[in-house]
């Protein structure tokens, strides 16, 4: 026998230090003393936005002043199937207060101290630790040696995703590239795909994969001991990505850009819609700087991923 769909808004509550807000189910409800972030669930006819700040203000005493939709997750539950919308919180007014009584913790999420936690929330802390701002390499435009210093730069400024794409160039010459580039990035723990094939991103030692549109229709299942992503541009290879459970998408273009001068703008308000009920992070990508992230995230992106933007001169 199915079960009505439970639909609930989340808020993932984000301080300027990276750290979020962790809240305990009190005694008496189900899954007591498990940590969840905090939330509710939505009233007949109310947003999920409108139930976030509804529920954030009764729980915990808190105005939301800026918060966007980040990712949408189903998980069944024994006593429940539930829908959860999960919110990026990133300006309030209040300090938390549980006026249900419970306890709540600020947490880091690369290393979680409070157990246990909901196991519908296993994906949204692994996303929670994925870099805002992904770089794409372009060392064919301005010459190896070039993009090297630049990609120093970019590293020393805090850059901390990276995909090697030269797919122009000879593979022996994309190895040896990707291998330089791994051995810049090492020291300042960033991670590195390889837009290419997973067998030479395995036996480069590049720390994940990323999928063209093609491969990943081709694609019956992802590699679990690399990091996955792939690019997009339509709605429904957002859906297939979310499928594989890709660890993140790249979307776009959004507006014109050099490297794809004949490709159409998906615009900003296209590219919201087509993400409104992403599972899995989704970068915008295409004709964007680094003064696009608050717009990108406005819109629901988790970041942004950048070509030459990326990259300081």
């Amino acid at each position: 026998m199915s079960r009505a769909l439970v639909r609930v808004a989340a808020a993932v509550i984000l301080k300027r230090d990276g750290q979020v807000l962790l809240a305990q189910r009190p005694v008496g409800k189900v899954y007591a003393g498990y940590w969840e972030f905090p939330g509710g669930k939505l009233e007949p006819g109310e947003s999920p936005r409108d139930a976030l700040d509804r529920e954030l203000h009764e729980e915990l005493g808190l105005t939301v002043r800026r918060a966007s939709s980040w990712l949408v997750r189903r998980y069944e539950y024994e006593h429940a199937h539930v829908e959860l919308h999960f919110f990026r919180v990133l300006a309030f007014d209040g300090e938390p207060i549980g006026h249900d009584g419970q306890a709540f913790a600020w947490q880091d999420p690369r290393a979680f101290t409070v157990e246990p936690l909901l196991p519908a929330n296993a994906p949204i802390i692994k996303a929670l630790q994925l870099p805002w701002v992904y770089g794409i390499t372009m060392a064919c435009e301005v010459g190896e040696s070039t993009f090297l210093a630049r990609l120093q730069r970019a590293l020393d400024a805090g850059l901390r995703l990276v995909q090697v794409r030269e797919k122009t160039w000879p593979i022996a010459r994309q190895e040896a590239f990707a291998r330089r580039v791994l051995a810049i990035s090492q020291p300042y723990g960033a991670t590195v795909l390889l837009n290419g094939t997973v067998e030479h991103a395995r036996a480069w030692g590049c720390h994940g994969v990323h999928l063209t549109s093609e491969a990943l229709a081709r694609a019956t299942e992802r590699p679990h001991d690399l990091m996955c992503a792939a690019s997009c541009h339509t709605a429904a290879e957002i859906a297939r990505a979310g499928d594989l459970q890709l660890d993140f998408a790249v979307l776009g273009p959004v507006a014109h850009t050099a490297s794809h001068s004949n490709a159409t703008p998906i615009g900003w308000t296209r590219f919201a819609a087509m993400i409104s009920d992403t599972t899995i992070p989704v970068f915008a990508l295409g004709g964007l700087v680094h003064e696009h992230l608050d717009r990108a995230i406005e819109q629901g992106a988790h970041g942004v991923a950048l070509r030459s933007g990326a990259w300081p001169a």
